[in-house]
């Protein structure tokens, strides 16, 4: 049989198979996700000067992250139905234009209550680009080489991790921090063009039943549990947090009962009774707990302890990424030949190691032991994150995972916002407490660094949990009643977050 790559379906072979033809629509759907991407990692350089310029305190501005990762968390659920009801392609193209909206507005806030609200929007738009983008690239790659193809495209995602902090401090330093948000029009507008022409058209679906309780029920519980986390990071035994940890934790328990007796849940916790996918996405939330919390502390450290500025700061967080696109398509063959287990070892072992070494950051500290440290942090990233999603996505039984990867993907963007939340009350709390310790007299900067230290200590404990969880990693065993019916497996990509 002679191979013919411009017809490729998801069924194909590996010998039919080829890059090369399925670049115009990949590079549609690159474009969109490096955008909400890039959004990210921009705001995590920004930060110190957000809260310069609005003047007001590292608990406030946090919610620009936390807020929009709840928000991508609500919406991730949603996608498979409107994908159902209104096609792929057209969602896709309504999320790029929603997010781009937010994001002008974000550039216009002139409080940070508004900057919060348009973040908010600004999720809502962008929670959907990933998990529809992924899911198309999943039917145009076959499964036996879906390894390679994760890591081939984490290579060009990753131009955004890398180049959206040096972008952000220059436009923070030589223009202004409007202009971080600004700067998703131009891309919004190439990702619409490109998505336009390229993307392949998409056959609707009749609409399963929405689940509206469940869309009520989980907003609430998610946001109240990272207020609570936020506000019990300072003190556990405040009103608000007693409040926020209360008030959520009833409505995740009335959640998960709806989520339970709903024929069509709006995410399927039935899942769960598989061991595999359970010790899998475990200890994806962990690594998301230990990395993502770590990531957005080290900008905070360099401009507020080092005194960095905002482009050097960039420059300096560079090699994180560069690192991770090292390690990505490697892990990516490698988990083709593999698995999982030795590869989530080994780059959760690294990341405990750098966090380790962070935990020990002094007002003197070399700038080279920061950089080897997020070095490794990128190289662990590289190697765990990508093999990690790829075996929960293996592990879910075949006949659920249409309903299983909104929940995986959402449940991620929750534990982000909780890390966030957490690990940057957490620091406040150990800021303050050390400073009321050391004293008048005692250098206000030893306090802080301090409080630093003791947070990446306790990112640092997190990661070695997770390396001995991997251990526990196995290769998926799937039942024969797991298959689905009609030999037609449901995509399992829209897991994949960002």
């Amino acid at each position: 049989m002679s191979a013919r790559p411009q017809k490729l379906s998801p069924t194909n072979g590996g010998d039919d198979f080829s890059l090369k033809a399925i670049l115009p629509p990949l590079l549609a759907i690159i474009v969109g996700m490096i955008m909400v991407i890039l959004d990210s990692t921009v705001v995590n350089n920004a930060i110190p000067k957000l809260v310069e310029y609005f003047d007001t305190d590292l608990k406030t501005i946090q919610w620009t992250v936390t807020g929009y990762t709840l928000a991508l968390s609500a919406v991730i659920p949603l996608a498979g139905w409107l994908t159902d009801k209104f096609g792929s392609k057209q969602i896709f193209l309504i999320t790029i234009t929603l997010f781009t909206i937010g994001s002008v507005l974000c550039g216009i806030a002139q409080t940070p209550e508004q900057l919060i609200i348009y973040r908010v929007i600004q999720g809502l738009g962008g929670g959907m680009v990933s998990p529809i983008g992924m899911a198309m690239v999943f039917k145009l790659a076959p499964p036996e080489r879906r390894g390679s193809i994760m890591g081939v495209l984490g290579i060009p995602m990753l131009m955004a991790p890398a180049f959206g902090p040096v972008l952000s401090g220059w436009l923070v330093d030589s223009v202004s921090w409007h202009w971080i948000f600004i700067i998703n029009l131009p891309i919004g507008i190439i990702a619409f063009i490109l998505g336009t022409k390229y993307l392949p058209k998409s056959e609707r679906h009749a609409a399963p039943h929405l689940d509206i309780i469940g869309m009520c029920l989980a907003p609430i519980a998610f946001a109240m549990l990272a207020y609570g986390v936020s506000e019990g990071g300072t003190s556990w035994s405040s009103t608000s947090a007693i409040t926020g940890l209360t008030v959520g934790g009833i409505a995740l328990i009335l959640f998960i009962f709806v989520e339970l007796n709903q024929k069509q849940p709006l995410l399927e916790l039935k899942v769960f009774k598989s061991s595999d996918f359970t010790r899998s996405i475990i200890l994806t939330w962990i690594v998301q707990l230990a990395l993502f919390g770590a990531m957005l502390l080290v900008p905070l450290y360099l401009q507020g302890v080092k005194g960095y500025t905002a482009l050097e700061t960039g420059w300096i967080l560079m090699p994180q990424a560069l690192c991770a696109g090292i390690g990505m398509p490697i892990s990516g063959k490698l988990f083709d030949k593999i698995g999982a287990r030795p590869l989530a070892f080994a780059g959760l072992a690294v990341v405990a190691v750098a966090l380790f070494i962070l935990s020990g950051v002094k007002v003197d500290t070399s700038l080279w032991v920061i950089i080897v440290a997020i070095c490794m942090m990128g190289i662990g990233m590289g190697f765990s994150m990508m093999p990690l999603n790829t075996h929960v996505l293996n592990s879910a039984p075949r006949r659920l995972v249409s309903r299983v990867t909104p929940l995986t993907t959402a449940a991620q963007q929750v534990v982000v916002s909780f890390a966030v939340a957490g690990l940057t009350g957490y620091l406040t709390s150990q800021i303050t407490s050390h400073a009321a310790s050391a004293g008048k007299d005692a250098n206000p900067l030893t306090a802080v660094v301090a409080g630093y230290g003791d947070t990446f200590f306790l990112s640092a404990c997190i990661a070695t949990v997770g390396v001995a969880l991997s251990l526990l990693l196995r290769k998926p065993r799937l039942k024969e009643e797991d298959q689905a019916s009609d030999g037609n497996a449901p995509d399992p990509a829209m897991m994949m977050g960002h």
